[in-house]
């Protein structure tokens, strides 16, 4: 029963961000789930997360990836090192789609840090381009391949092809209340 719903939420998180890139790819790119709407679903999600973790609902790979999934989206770096975590548990019990979430999840944690991310699954922003985050030279590519992570030119030709197909959305102009 536990296991169906970690799927459950699993399945809800990836619709949501599926909803984003296809409304992303529309004409009205801005009618996209709002930011605040997904966040607070996203903490919806973690709070359940946290009470079946508590309950001692992790008990096979897929459990734990999914549980990874969802701190992956997590807030706070806690999240983020705690998707690590379970990530490198399912991939530890054969789950192949969580070698590369676990080094995903470290990056996203070294990247909130403000630090080098290591294996170069991060992108971020810059104008209206897309950026691998910077990246820890000291990694290679070795490394990366067997976290399933691709080579680090590979990222780099992603964020260019990212950029192309849909480049990232200015910010939202500020509304402010009319005084006069």
């Amino acid at each position: 029963m536990a296991s169906q719903e970690l799927r459950a939420l699993f399945e809800e998180d990836r619709a949501d961000r599926r909803v984003l890139v296809e409304k992303d790819q529309g004409t009205d790119r801005r009618q996209a789930i709002a930011p605040d709407e997904l966040i607070a679903r996203d903490a919806r999600r973690l709070r359940r997360l946290e009470h079946l973790i508590a309950e001692g609902a992790l008990n096979d790979a897929d459990d734990y990836f999914h549980a990874a999934m969802l701190l992956q989206h997590g807030p706070d770096r806690a999240h983020h090192q705690r998707a690590h975590e379970l990530a490198k548990q399912a991939a530890d019990l054969g789950s192949q789609p969580a070698r590369w979430l676990a080094a995903a999840a470290h990056d996203r944690w070294l990247m909130a840090g403000g630090l080098p991310q290591r294996y170069g699954t991060q992108y971020r922003a810059e104008g209206d381009r897309w950026v691998l985050h910077e990246v820890d030279p000291t990694t290679s590519d070795e490394e990366r391949a067997q976290w399933d992570v691709p080579p680090l030119e590979q990222a780099r030709r992603r964020a260019e092809e990212m950029t192309r197909e849909r480049p990232p959305l200015p910010p939202a102009p500020i509304r402010r209340p009319n005084t006069t």
